[in-house]
């Protein structure tokens, strides 16, 4: 017999219990990182030897890769590596008082975490084709969980004019240094492990709003009498620990 559930509505509304699917958070963390001494990959190749100062314009993150592998020693536990991307743009200058030459390119960081993310050995398909799951040795299933990463556009703390390394050959010695720009970034960020799961939640009858859809009929001069006039913009503070001097 399958199990049956009270449709009659509450005081508060509640009808029923519907199962739903959704991806349940198992795990997730939270970071202030400090990216240190990152180099960035000009793509006009070398910083002109001419250039003495350099200033940040923009830096946002273009993209992250995300790698997912199971924790051999700990089961239910997975290691995220992550790759920041970084698209920057930059003010060079010969001088600082001289019109700036305008700059960009690409720097990459790097980040890892440990996250808990529970164990399934199950395999999932759906009719378009996609599926949670799979199969890469005999009998046996890989079912990892997701990992999604959530960020906020990085604060430069700094930006100076360094140099790299640019030739890929393990010989110290033969190792060519290059004029590029090195950043230090501030970023916030929150990684979170998630899985498919069905869960029993509560139904609650429709509301139609109550709030009338309506285009704003006020004049300019009517919006900008219902402004708060900005008295402190008027009043500058002075400091609140005020400096004492010896008499």
């Amino acid at each position: 017999m399958s199990e049956e559930f009270d449709c009659m509505p509450n005081a508060n509304g509640f009808r029923e219990l519907v199962p739903i699917k959704v991806n349940r958070i198992f795990d997730s963390c939270s970071d202030r990182d400090c990216l240190n001494n990152i180099p960035v990959i000009l793509d006009m190749g070398e910083l002109p030897c001419n250039i003495n100062v350099v200033k940040s314009k923009c830096v946002k993150v273009s993209d992250i890769c995300i790698n997912i592998e199971s924790v051999p020693f700990n089961k239910g536990f997975y290691s995220i590596d992550l790759t920041y991307t970084f698209r920057v743009e930059i003010l060079a200058y010969e001088k600082a008082c001289d019109k700036p030459m305008f700059l960009t390119g690409t720097a990459y960081a790097n980040k890892n975490c440990i996250l808990y993310g529970s164990e399934a050995n199950t395999k999932t398909f759906f009719s378009n084709g996609a599926r949670i799951g799979s199969t890469d040795c005999c009998c046996e299933t890989v079912n990892f969980p997701s990992a999604n990463v959530q960020v906020v556009e990085p604060i430069v703390l700094e930006t100076r004019i360094g140099t790299v390394c640019c030739n890929d050959d393990m010989c110290e010695s033969k190792c060519q240094r290059k004029r590029t720009v090195i950043m230090t970034l501030g970023l916030f960020s929150v990684v979170e492990v998630t899985r498919p799961v069905t869960l029993m939640v509560p139904s609650y009858e429709y509301v139609i709003p109550k709030k009338e859809c309506r285009t704003e009929k006020d004049t300019p001069c009517d919006i900008f009498d219902k402004i708060k006039f900005p008295t402190e913009e008027f009043s500058p503070m002075a400091i609140e620990n005020d400096i004492s001097m010896d008499s």
